[in-house]
């Protein structure tokens, strides 16, 4: 009986899985017993401030430019030849109240003056004259008349006419009186020339303008205030007028010869209606004597554009962070008792220029994170760097 042998195809897988085999079982016998452990993340460093309820006074920012508190057209009344203008009588010129300014020529205001005193003293002896008069008719018609006499028999209308002519001459010599006085042009204020158009023999009309001035004891800015910026400030708005301490204190800056100066100055009223277009109030700022030098800034020059820091109102129980210490979501984070972080939202009352004033979310001793973290997760272990540091006030 013949056997053929194996087939190589046959033998051949199963010396390949017996190899594999083989190899597999060094390896693990090979391999270390235990695997290393993952090294534990490191708690990032984080800035913090510990906060406190403080008094914070809520000023109010705005802006504004600096104008006189009256700015006029200087007017001739009456026509007449300049002969005499002061010497501030020039852009810039600074002059007192009730100082003459300009002088047009008398003489033709002279003549008329005198010729009104002849017609006066003319009147005058045409009433004494009629007066006269009516009483002899009276006296006669006592003598010789029966009855009771008419009006005219008495001169009475005769003696009214008298007495109308001669009040309608002094009301002449009024008026010319009067036109002579205008041919002085005085200040109703003290203050400065801001532009000049007459000249010394220049022949002005009556209503010509000579000079354009203004005011020089007060100087005024408009400052818009939007309205929900109003629970800031203490105004007595919808109350009679109030004196100047009830109105809040503001202080102005600008940069002047590239240096920074400021001026004091008061909130003295606010104007009647709401802005048409940007629908804020527009307050009224005074500051006296605009153009004396002080210590604290050179003159405040009309036209000047100034920053205003308005006085607001003190509240109580308020926390101030920086504007980095809180998302856009207006949410904190805060480091716990166990060096973890807590993200917590925040009423915030408002957001200035440096930093966020908190109303509620926080309470005192509190720990705020300040400084950058790229993926804060609620709950993560941080550790914090150097001191804690307290609200600044």
């Amino acid at each position: 009986m013949n056997y053929r042998k194996p087939s190589f195809k046959i033998l051949l897988p199963v010396l390949v899985l017996l190899t594999s085999i083989g190899a597999a079982w060094a390896l693990i016998g090979q391999s270390p017993r235990e695997m290393p452990q993952a090294e534990a993340p490191t708690a990032p460093k984080v800035e913090i401030l510990r906060v406190e309820p403080q008094t914070l006074r809520l000023n109010v920012m705005s802006q504004g430019v600096v104008a006189p508190r009256e700015e006029i057209d200087l007017i001739a009344e009456v026509g007449g030849k300049v002969v005499q203008m002061h010497p501030a009588l020039v852009s810039g010129g600074a002059f007192a109240a009730n100082e003459v300014l300009l002088t047009i020529d008398l003489r033709d205001y002279d003549y008329a003056v005198v010729a009104a005193q002849a017609k006066v003293a003319e009147a005058k002896r045409a009433l004494v004259s009629e007066e006269a008069q009516a009483e002899q008719a009276r006296s006669e018609w006592k003598a010789l008349g029966e009855g009771e006499a008419s009006d005219l028999a008495l001169r009475k209308p005769q003696l009214a006419e008298a007495e109308a002519k001669l009040k309608a001459a002094e009301a002449e010599l009024a008026k010319a009186r009067l036109d002579r006085s205008r041919c002085e042009l005085r200040a109703p204020f003290a203050g400065r020339v801001l532009s000049k158009q007459a000249g010394r023999g220049q022949y002005l009309q009556s209503g010509s303008v000579a000079a354009r001035i203004f005011a020089s004891d007060i100087a005024e800015i408009r400052l818009p205030i939007g309205l929900d910026q109003l629970a800031f400030l203490d105004l007595p708005l919808g109350r009679k007028a109030q004196a100047a301490e009830h109105w809040p204190a503001v202080t102005l800056r600008a940069d002047v010869g590239g240096k920074p100066w400021q001026w004091q100055g008061r909130i003295v009223r606010s104007e009647a209606a709401l802005d048409g277009a940007s629908g804020q109030l527009y307050l009224v700022a005074q500051v006296e004597h605009p153009d004396q030098a002080t210590p604290s800034g050179p003159p405040l020059l009309n036209g000047l554009f100034v920053q205003a820091e308005i006085e607001g109102v003190r509240r109580d129980g308020l926390f101030a962070l920086p504007r980095g210490a809180l998302n856009s979501l207006q949410q904190a984070k805060l480091v716990d008792q166990d060096l973890r972080l807590d993200i917590r939202p925040l009423e915030v009352l408002r957001t200035e220029a440096d930093r966020v004033i908190v109303t509620s979310g926080l309470k005192a001793g509190d720990r705020v994170v300040v400084s950058e973290m790229p993926v804060p997760v609620a709950g993560m272990r941080v550790s914090i760097a150097g001191s804690e540091p307290s609200t600044a006030r």
